[in-house]
C-alpha cells in the first residue's frame, strides 16, 4: 500500500431542503482512502453511506466541500467532466449486477472500455484477462440467464476491473446473494486487493465489513468510527 490519496474528500456537505426544513445526508465528512487499502463503509438506512458513496463514485456533487479523486478534484466538474472521470478512475460494482441481456460475459465486459474508445483488439484481450481473474473463462459466450447470480456478479467485477480503474467502488454487492456466492464472492475481492487494488465497499452486513482490513460507520451524515480491522491485518488464509 503506497501513501497516494486515492480518496480525498474534505468537508463533505449534502444538504437537501432549505431553513428548518433542511436535511443534512452529509455532515462535514472528511475521509481519506490510500491506494491499496480495502475499506468496507457501514452504517443503517439513512446513516449517509449512500450519499457518500454517490459523491465518491462521481455521480451526486456536494452542497459544500472538497473532493480529489486520484489526485484530481473533481468536486466543481460539469456532469460530462465526471463522466469521463468515472470511466477512468473507477470499477463500479452494483447490488443489481447491471448486466446487459441478450448479450454474452464477453461482451458485457467489453462494453465500458468501448464508450472509452479502446481499440477492439485491446477490448476483447483486457475481457477476456478480468474475465479469467474472475474464474470465467469457461462462460464467456453466455448470456446471464445462463449465469447464476454469482456468476453473474463475476461477470460485473471482470466488467469493472477491465478498464484498469484506480478503485473498485463496490455497493451492496452481496445483497442478491446467497451465502455461498457471498463467501466466493468476498474471497474474489480478497484476491483483488492482494494484488493492489483499492477496494471499497459500501454494506450493511456485518460479514461482508470483516473482510475488509478498515472499516468506517457512519450515522447522522458523519463519520463516527474509523478503525483498523486487526483480524485482517494480513491477507486472508
Amino acid at each position: 500500500m503506497s501513501d497516494h490519496l486515492v480518496i480525498d474528500v474534505r468537508g463533505a456537505v449534502k444538504k437537501y431542503g432549505t431553513g428548518q426544513a433542511s436535511i443534512y445526508a452529509l455532515d462535514g465528512v472528511d475521509l481519506q482512502i490510500k491506494s491499496g487499502e480495502y475499506v468496507a463503509i457501514m452504517g443503517p438506512s439513512g446513516s449517509g453511506k449512500s450519499t457518500l458513496m454517490n459523491i465518491m463514485g462521481a455521480l451526486d456533487n456536494m452542497t459544500s466541500g472538497k473532493y480529489f479523486l486520484d489526485g484530481i478534484e473533481i468536486s466543481s466538474m460539469d456532469e460530462n467532466a465526471l463522466s469521463i472521470v468515472r470511466g477512468r478512475k473507477i470499477g463500479f460494482i452494483f447490488q443489481s449486477f447491471n448486466l446487459i441481456p441478450r448479450t454474452t460475459a464477453l461482451a458485457n465486459v467489453e462494453l465500458p472500455m468501448a464508450y472509452q474508445g479502446i481499440k477492439s483488439a485491446e477490448r476483447k484481450m483486457r475481457a477476456l484477462k478480468a474475465l479469467e481473474v474472475v474464474g470465467l473463462s469457461d462462460r464467456v459466450d453466455h448470456e446471464p440467464t445462463e449465469l447464476s447470480g454469482g456468476q453473474q456478479q463475476r461477470v460485473a467485477v471482470a466488467r469493472a476491473l477491465a478498464t484498469r480503474p484506480a478503485l473498485l467502488l463496490a455497493d451492496e454487492p452481496t445483497g442478491a446473494l446467497d451465502s455461498k456466492s457471498t463467501h466466493d464472492l468476498l474471497d474474489l475481492f480478497d484476491q483483488i486487493n492482494a494484488a493492489g487494488r483499492t477496494v471499497i465497499v459500501i454494506t450493511h452486513e456485518a460479514d461482508v465489513a470483516d473482510r475488509a482490513k478498515r472499516v468506517i460507520r457512519m450515522r447522522d451524515g458523519k463519520v463516527v468510527s474509523d478503525t483498523m480491522n486487526d483480524r485482517r491485518a494480513g491477507a486472508r488464509t
